[in-house]
């Protein structure tokens, strides 16, 4: 995924099938400059990670 879509996914009110080494997640917020996305697991609201962008899939 592209820095781009991921600021889309987490900016639309519409939740999107994402994940993240195979796992659902939900994208909390895009650094577009750096390429990383601060992202939490679905089961796991508190475990916030940042990762690249390009790590994150679309379903």
């Amino acid at each position: 995924m592209n820095a781009q879509r991921a600021q889309e996914i987490a900016s639309s009110p519409i939740m999107a099938n994402v994940t993240y080494n195979g796992e659902g997640i939900y994208i909390e917020h895009v650094d577009e400059q750096n390429g990383t996305a601060t992202i939490h697991s679905l089961d796991e609201p508190n475990n916030k990670q940042s990762v690249s962008v390009t790590s994150l899939n679309e379903q």
